[in-house]
């Protein structure tokens, strides 16, 4: 996401620190040219007219006229304002003092909100609290079935009336039997309309006029560019919904919905789902957000992912393991799988502060080498697996034909554990060779 406005930033720092000093002319041109990429990136002309006129205020400021650093100052400035432009601050659900808490999600046809409540679901289930997901699309061919099935796939019950072809009737009853039946959280999913659809503009003015939700939902898709905040700031009028939620924004490589639509519609976007599996799914931090535009990573939301999937325990066997030089085939395979939970390798490497969305867009990154790895160990013997030194060249190269792969991956997947387990080895006794303290940036004493 944000691939192409990534990298016009980068063009952007290399025009500044050509610059020995900022002046109200070079400020003039460099501002220019972040118009430019804002409007290149499907930026809504009044959210970028907004966004540079006030950098170029900040910019102008005497602080930074005399500054001996004007890149970081720059920087700083951009950061700042990005931030300011996507939410300040991070909105959470309001859960209501009294259960159930009652949200609501709405949007157009084909935006996600099927798959978003259950994922919502999915998150909320996650954090011990005890949904029930209430399917009111009464239009979409197999809408009903659709939540039903992905709820039974997360453990989430959903609730339907058969034959009911009115949703208010369904949304009532769904929130009657979630107090009855004390669970914590109920998110209706409501049928996908036509912002011009007036009589479906009503359905969904009346649902939230009986259940009265706590929260009001309005799912978009990203990639629909400024017709995803034209619909927003119409959804918003009639219904005043409390939050935004972004759908394919991983695919939208301008990105211009996600920086134009909470300034238009003034409400926070709240989740950004980050992939089609129902634990894809993430809070929306404007911070963070604005990190990884400008080129700075993303570093806390690649350590929540990675202790989503890792426990304190297991990361702990782990370090034990590889200290002492146990860690085999079998450990490594855990560790694959954990790592595409993450995201895909192009979605965590954007988080790492320092990687070049450039480079990275060009970048030619194989997703489906995992799979020929994991197929080259499942391939392997419980033996072969433990203690890989026993894997001659015949075991090799029948390891190959099982796996449908090369002897040549296998000796590369091979040689690459064993110089792994050497680097471990060398850094459990305190040894970190000069080729790893230049990898990590340190700079030792020899």
């Amino acid at each position: 996401m944000f691939e192409s406005l990534s990298s016009r930033f980068d063009e952007l720092y290399k025009k500044i620190r050509g610059q020995a000093r900022l002046t109200e002319a070079n400020v003039g041109e460099i501002t220019r040219d972040i118009r430019r990429a804002l409007l290149d990136a499907d930026v809504n002309y009044k959210v970028a007219k907004k966004f540079v006129d006030d950098v170029q205020a900040k910019a102008l400021g005497a602080e930074v006229l005399r500054s001996i650093n004007p890149e970081q100052q720059f920087i700083k400035i951009l950061y700042e304002e990005l931030v300011m432009m996507m939410g300040e601050s991070t909105q959470e659900i309001h859960f209501a003092t009294e259960f159930p808490t009652i949200i609501m999600v709405c949007g157009l046809q084909g935006s996600g909100k099927t798959t978003f409540t259950a994922k919502l679901g999915n998150l909320l289930k996650g954090k011990n609290r005890k949904p029930l997901l209430i399917a009111a699309d009464i239009y979409r061919p197999a809408a009903i079935e659709q939540l039903r099935l992905l709820g039974q796939s997360i453990d989430v019950p959903v609730f339907t009336i058969d034959g009911e072809k009115n949703a208010v009737t369904i949304a009532e009853k769904g929130v009657r039997y979630a107090r009855e039946n004390a669970y914590e959280t109920v998110i209706i999913d409501t049928a996908g309309r036509l912002s011009i659809d007036e009589v479906m503009m009503q359905e969904v003015a009346d649902i939230k006029s009986r259940v009265k939700p706590h929260e009001i939902l309005f799912v978009c898709d990203a990639m629909t560019g400024q017709d995803a905040v034209t619909t927003a700031k119409t959804f918003h009028d009639r219904l005043k919904f409390d939050g935004i939620v972004l759908t394919k924004l991983d695919g939208d490589a301008r990105g211009g919905a996600a920086l134009s639509i909470r300034s238009v519609v003034d409400e926070p976007i709240k989740f950004v789902p980050t992939g089609e599996k129902l634990d894809a799914i993430e809070t929306f931090h404007p911070d963070r957000m604005a990190s990884r535009i400008l080129g700075m990573g993303d570093v806390l939301s690649l350590v929540e992912r990675a202790e989503a999937q890792v426990s304190a325990e297991e990361a702990a066997k782990t370090e034990e393991k590889l200290r002492k030089n146990e860690f085999t085939f079998d450990d490594f395979l855990i560790q694959l799988q954990h790592i595409k939970k993450m995201g895909s390798l192009k979605e965590i490497l954007g988080m790492i502060p320092g990687v070049n969305a450039a480079q990275l867009a060009e970048a030619n990154i194989d997703e489906k080498s995992f799979g020929r790895i994991e197929a080259i160990v499942h391939s392997m013997t419980k033996e072969e697996r433990h203690w890989p030194h026993i894997l001659s060249g015949p075991r090799r190269a029948r390891i190959a034909l099982g796996s449908g792969t090369s002897v040549q991956e296998v000796n590369r997947l091979v040689k690459q554990f064993a110089d792994m387990q050497k680097m471990m080895k060398k850094l459990s006794r305190g040894k970190m060779s000069k080729q790893v303290r230049e990898l990590a940036g340190m700079k030792m004493p020899e």
